[in-house]
């Protein structure tokens, strides 16, 4: 039986027309695999199956994941992360865990410093904390991220010292979260990127005909948990809250950043925007 394959043009023209028919024939696709999204088990012969190229300096390393999950698309990533992916693959060594944690858990959340590489948005000196979790709203488990600087955001050239965080966000098509049994609105042309089980940044819109550039990346790509993996798998949407330095703070518990998150909603210091998963 030929494979529910979907080979997007990009891939196609990475891997060339041989390859691509060898793969919708079925020559060279498995039948069962993990998904490189959301990690669970999938079967090309039974569910449309999007192919997933990653792509380093040297390496490249075609995936498989539900198509529900991610397109079929090229996905850039750097030359050590994939050769240790490769490493992981062969058997020769684990892959590096890195730490999510869901809100409604007892234990500590994980708070990950990462920079921010847009520079129309924050000042190359601004370090951008996340953290990776679920969050109920509307009685309902929805995966979230939770961003805060370490320090002021300045408008590229300002020299009064001001914190425009909030504003740059807002003017970017972040709505202030007021109340967060409200889910956020969605944010059209920004996207997370999940490839291979882990977080590897979130992206902003395209300009001029540019590839969509990451607002925030991480160093290493951060292994999200099973749960939030599940409930992405089920939503197709992440809920992005953000607030300026000091507003929510690294809290030692899930309940105690829920109530900072609170605060931060009541003194109106919280800005939040609903995003698809997608790649470059």
């Amino acid at each position: 039986m030929a494979p529910l394959l979907d080979v997007s043009d990009e891939v196609r023209a990475e891997i060339g027309e041989e390859e691509t028919r060898r793969l919708l024939a079925g020559e060279n696709a498995p039948g069962t695999y993990d998904c490189s999204s959301c990690r669970t088990p999938g079967d090309s012969t039974q569910e449309r199956t999007s192919t997933v190229l990653f792509v380093g300096e040297e390496t490249a390393v075609l995936a498989f994941a539900h198509a529900a999950c991610i397109p079929s698309q090229v996905v850039p990533v750097a030359e050590e992360q994939l050769q240790g992916a490769v490493r992981s693959i062969a058997g020769e060594e684990p892959a590096p865990p890195a730490p999510a944690v869901p809100f409604h858990s007892p234990v500590r959340p994980a708070h990950v410093p990462a920079p921010a590489p847009a520079p129309e948005a924050v000042p190359r000196q601004a370090v951008l904390g996340i953290t990776c979790g679920l969050i109920i709203v509307e009685d309902a488990l929805h995966p979230a991220l939770v961003i805060e600087p370490t320090g002021p955001v300045a408008r590229a050239g300002a020299t009064g010292g001001g914190d425009d965080f909030l504003p740059l966000l807002i003017e970017q098509g972040f709505m202030p979260q007021l109340d967060l049994s409200a889910p956020p609105s969605p944010l059209g042309g920004w996207s997370v990127l999940l490839a291979m089980g882990r977080l590897h940044a979130v992206l902003q819109p395209p300009v001029g005909g540019a590839p969509a550039a990451a607002w925030w990346q991480a160093h290493q790509p951060l292994q999200v948990s099973d749960g939030w993996r599940a409930a992405v798998h089920r939503t197709n949407a992440v809920f992005v809250y953000a607030g300026p330095a000091g507003s929510v703070g690294r809290q030692p518990r899930e309940d105690l950043l829920r109530e900072a998150l609170d605060r931060a909603c009541a003194r109106g210091q919280l800005v939040s925007a609903a995003m698809p998963l997608s790649g470059t």
